[in-house]
């Protein structure tokens, strides 16, 4: 299989931020004195939109308390921002997809102006063919994120692989009939992983790198 297009997830597969978006949650939690949820309860629902994440890792957690619980997430993970970097190896991927003639996307969970955030933080505005964020479209698993990118880069889903860290990743994947490769460096297990029936389960950025340099251009 030769794929022409590589479609990402950002948080814990391109970005290490899954301790970060953990710790946000569990410290809004203690803010509004709910039931803090577990770090494997708070990182199973990464990749989904946030409003959808919350309500799975906080139960307790009500239309009212929203707002508030919402602006607590954010100043906690805004705290944690300086933090934030791309796993070690990721820039040089890309940068070795592209000089192959690659096209790449991004489908995050992330909102629009979490992902501009990032892409600026880290010098890969112009790295992206196109971008999905979840308060834009259908949110992980539903497939609609990758047929709009399919759709924007003119690409066929034959020649398309999702690369992420999350069996939603890998749902969505499936749902849009196009090849899927989990990463265990993230926020999912990989017996979680592999029950979605990949293409392959990658332990590290550079096991990754390999894998696709041998299935691109």
């Amino acid at each position: 299989m030769s794929y022409s297009l590589v479609v990402f997830d950002w948080d814990g597969t391109l970005m290490d931020s899954t301790h970060s978006i953990v710790a946000a949650i569990q410290a809004a939690c203690r803010d509004l004195e709910l039931p803090v949820p577990s770090a494997s309860q708070a990182s199973w629902v990464i990749g989904l939109s946030l409003e959808s994440a919350l309500r799975r890792a906080v139960p307790s957690l009500t239309q009212a308390m929203l707002p508030r619980f919402l602006e607590r997430y954010r100043l906690h993970y805004l705290l944690r921002d300086p933090e934030l970097k791309l796993f070690d190896g990721v820039r040089e991927m890309l940068a070795e997809l592209a000089a192959r003639e690659v096209r790449m996307a991004v489908a995050t969970g992330k909102s629009r102006v979490g992902l501009n955030r990032a892409l600026a933080a880290s010098g890969l505005v112009d790295a992206f063919a196109a971008t999905r964020c979840a308060d834009e479209t259908f949110s992980k698993p539903n497939p609609t994120m990758l047929f709009e990118i399919m759709d924007e880069v003119g690409v066929e889903a034959d020649r398309v692989v999702m690369i992420g860290d999350t069996s939603h990743d890998l749902q969505m994947a499936a749902n849009a009939r196009v090849h899927g490769v989990g990463v265990t460096y993230g926020a999912h297990l990989r017996d979680e992983l592999e029950s979605l029936g990949p293409q392959a389960v990658i332990e590290s950025v550079s096991g990754l790198r390999e894998w696709l340099l041998s299935r691109v251009g």
